[in-house]
This record gives C-alpha cells, sequence and structure tokens, in this order.
C-alpha cells in the first residue's frame, strides 16, 4: 500500500494529492472525494472531515478540494440521518 501524506483516513493519498495538483477545478475534486468516500464507507465521516480540514484548511484556505470538504462536513452535521432499518422505525415515531 502507498502511503501519502500524514493522515491513515487517506491511505491512498486521494486527497493528499489533489492538494498537488495545479490549477485542479471543483468538479474534479468532488470526483475525487466522492471515490475517497466511497472508499472509506463510514455511516458518520465527521470526524474524518474534520481531520482532513485540521490536516490542509491552513495552507489551502481557497483550495477547491477544502472548499468541497467543507460542503461534506457540512452535510455529514446537517442530515441527522440514519440508514437501514434504524432510520426507518425513527422516521415513522
Amino acid at each position: 500500500m502507498v502511503f501519502k501524506g500524514n493522515l491513515d483516513i487517506d491511505p491512498r493519498g486521494m486527497i493528499f494529492e489533489s492538494y498537488n495538483i495545479e490549477g485542479i477545478s471543483i468538479e474534479e475534486c468532488r470526483m475525487i472525494f466522492l471515490d475517497w468516500a466511497l472508499e472509506t464507507a463510514k455511516i458518520d465521516m465527521t470526524n474524518d472531515l474534520m481531520n482532513l480540514l485540521k490536516e490542509y484548511e491552513y495552507k489551502h484556505l481557497s483550495h477547491p478540494m477544502t472548499l468541497v470538504i467543507k460542503e461534506g462536513l457540512k452535510k455529514a452535521k446537517n442530515t441527522g440521518r440514519r440508514g437501514g432499518r434504524s432510520g426507518r422505525i425513527n422516521q415513522i415515531k
């Protein structure tokens, strides 16, 4: 396994590398982010997203990937959704 960057939540270095691609668009960042998120496959990614921001936001405040991570964090905090059977039961109540 190739390890790039300082975070074990990005083992293939997809997020890390996105910050090194000059001229990357927000659409490309969204595709990379989606690929990373699908690989992570967690129900609640809030902590991972906060860790990504801690690692990259300071040096890359206006980078498209930073904006994508912030969008993801905002959606993760706002959903309050649970999947599967427990999500359906809570909707019925």
